[in-house]
Parts: structure tokens; sequence; C-alpha cells
């Protein structure tokens, strides 16, 4: 039995794309809006890639399986959930608020020139983007437990009967 190959869009450089949108909320108060927009690009399709992978790989595991639609539904549908959550909407909401009041608030308490406030207020937002991840990540593990793999059980696994 040979070792597990290695997923790549978890375990290769693949996965920082899911950091894009991050990187461009910090850096908006320096870039146009169109890039912060294209950064989410850069995410969206790291999330949706993700998902279909993780489809095709419950097809291929479930080949003989009378329920492997449903199990590649749920494989899709929980991937897409999680990783839209938990790589797009929190941390892109959670940074840009973090640089929003940054930036607010140097602009308050500092007599600092605003293209150092700029400056500033996106060092910060990539210096937070490590700090975020595991507690987004658990909180997601946590609301996806708690909702909407209730109505399916785990990821990959069909539907419990009622």
């Amino acid at each position: 039995m040979g070792a597990e190959e290695p997923d790549l869009y978890r375990d290769t450089w693949v996965r920082y794309l899911g950091y894009a949108n991050e990187v461009g909320e910090s850096f908006r108060p320096l870039v146009p809006v169109s890039v912060v927009r294209a950064s989410y690009g850069v995410a969206t399709a790291y999330v949706t890639a993700d998902a279909i992978d993780k489809g095709r790989k419950a097809a291929t595991a479930h080949a003989q399986d009378p329920a492997q639609a449903t199990r590649v539904g749920v494989a899709v549908v929980d991937t897409f959930v999680w990783q839209g959550l938990a790589s797009v909407a929190i941390p892109g909401f959670t940074i840009n608020r973090l640089c929003a009041a940054s930036l607010a608030l140097l602009g308050t308490l500092t007599r600092w020139p605003l293209p150092l406030r700029r400056w500033t207020t996106t060092a910060l937002g990539l210096a937070a983007i490590p700090f975020i991840i595991t507690p987004i990540d658990r909180t997601v593990d946590f609301l996806m437990d708690s909702s909407l793999r209730k109505l399916y059980g785990a990821p990959g696994e069909p539907p419990a009967p009622h």
C-alpha cells in the first residue's frame, strides 16, 4: 500500500489561492477596487475548483455505490459551503473590517500622512491573516456540524434515513 496522494487544493501551494481575497482586502487602501474584486474572483475560483475536485474524488471512491450521486452531491456542497465561508466570506469580511477600523483609528490617533496610514493598514491586514485562519476554520467546522451537516451526516456520506 503506497502513501496517499497529496490533495492539490489542501496540501500544495495551490491552497494559497484561497487567501487571495484576504490579500486583496489588505491592499484595498492602496489599489483600485477592481483589484480587490479580482482577488475575490481568484479565491472563488479556488473554492469552486476544490469543490469539483472533491466531487470527482467522491465519484471515483463510490463508483459501485448505489448512493454515488448523493455522495458526490454531499461532497461538492459540503466543500463549497465550507470553503466559501472559511476561505472567502468570513476572512474577507474580517480583514475588510480590521483594515477599515485601522485606517480610521490611524487617522484619528496619529498625524501620519495618508500614504503612511494606508501602507500601515495594509501591513496590519496582511499580518492578521495567519492569526485569523485557525479560529475561522474551527468556527466554520462548528457551524457546519451544527447545521448543514446534520442534514447529511459526515462529508461524503449519504443522509441518514429519518
